[in-house]
Parts: structure tokens; sequence; C-alpha cells
């Protein structure tokens, strides 16, 4: 990658989305790192909702930061950046679902069937213990979201962990405000009550830094390509 790639968008204060983007238009073009990395976290997470695989979320998002960058100059400030991001990572998530109906991409969900093997150890008597507690409260968390149909689940997601309000997550889907609180509702009580109580404090499908990295990378060198 040449020089000029390497370097890395920097700033002493922290400047607003909307800062961000009049400075790209404006020829500052390496700050779009910055939004990638606002936002890669809450894509993610998007694609996991819709039954994705990792490697398959990864080229999504990075459709989906070129397709951003690539019609910055049409964004209103009307909502956030990253609720108008995200709903691109939607469209990109719908198109190719459309492509992979002959796979019948709902069969893994539907495979995921609740184990016998008990959550909850008889104790927590130190921070390994805990731990583990709550790697298993996350994996299965992630389980019992994907064993959700795909509306309630997205509904889930955006609101419940990327913290959406109840109008930008009707907006995003392009749904009614009241169709959001009824699947939220429905969501909740589909899934298992102690699940429930903890998925607050239980990180959900985690965006490794590393992966931030990567995308950030081969979204910053096709652009160059581009250009």
């Amino acid at each position: 990658m040449p020089d000029k790639m390497n370097k890395r968008a920097s700033a002493n204060l922290d400047p607003s989305d909307t800062e961000i983007i009049q400075k790209i238009l404006n020829g500052e073009k390496l700050l779009f790192e910055l939004l990638m990395r606002r936002t890669n976290s809450a894509l993610y997470k998007v694609g996991r909702s819709y039954g994705f695989g990792h490697e398959d979320i990864e080229d999504l998002m990075q459709d989906t930061h070129v397709t951003a960058y690539m019609n910055l100059s049409k964004f209103e400030n009307r909502s956030q950046y990253k609720t108008w991001v995200i709903k691109i990572m939607l469209n990109k998530c719908l198109y190719k679902m459309s492509k992979m109906e002959h796979k019948n991409r709902l069969n893994d969900i539907e495979k995921i069937k609740e184990n016998a093997q008990p959550m909850f150890t008889t104790s927590i008597n130190n921070d390994t213990e805990k731990q583990v507690l709550n790697h298993e409260l996350s994996n299965a968390l992630e389980k019992s979201i994907e064993a959700i149909p795909l509306e309630y689940r997205t509904v889930f997601i955006l609101r419940e962990k990327e913290g959406l309000s109840i109008t930008e997550t009707a907006g995003v889907l392009d749904i009614t405000e009241s169709n959001v609180k009824v699947r939220l509702n429905r969501a909740k009580v589909m899934l298992r009550q102690k699940i429930e109580d903890h998925y607050a404090n239980v990180p959900v499908y985690e965006f490794n830094l590393v992966y931030c990295d990567k995308i950030v990378n081969n979204v910053l060198s096709q652009l160059e390509k581009e250009e």
C-alpha cells in the first residue's frame, strides 16, 4: 500500500460525524477511517443478525463502507451517520439473501436446539469462573437470538445492542414505531428468561480490533484504486 495510505487519521479532539464528513468532502479523505471504526461494530452485529458467517459479513461491511464513501455527498444531517450507514448495510444483507435463496439460509437457524447442558455452575468463586460463565451466557444468548425470526432478531439487535432509538429503528427498517415496539417485546418473550435477565451485561457478536483493522485497510485500498 502506498505511503499515503499508511497515514492514520487522528485528532486531538473528538469531532462529530458531521464535522468529519465535511472535512472528507473538502479533501481530507483519510478521515473516512474514523467513520469506519466508529460503525464497524454496529455493522458486524447487523450482519450477524441476518445469519451470515464472518467472511460474508466482512465482505458486506467493506461493500457498505465503499458505497457510503461514494455517496457521502448525499448524506443529510436529518439522521445520524451511524443510522444512515446501517441502512446501507441492511440493504446489502437483503440483496445477498435474495441471491442465496436456493441455499435455504434458514436451515442453519432451524437446526439450533437448546442444549441440555447446564449453563450455570453451582458457585462462582473467582474471576476465571466468572469469565467462563459470561462466555457461556454470551454464546447462549447469541444462539437464542439467532433462533428467533429475522424481523424480531433485527429489531432486538438495533434497539438493545446498538442503542438506536425507536424512531431510528423504524426509519432504518421502514416500519412504524408501533411495529418496532411490538417486535421488540415479542423478541424478548421468545428469548429464555435467564438469558433475558442477563443480556444487557453480556457482550454479543464482539467485533475484534484485528478485524476492524483488516476492513479499514481493505476499504482504503479499494477506494484508492477507484480514484
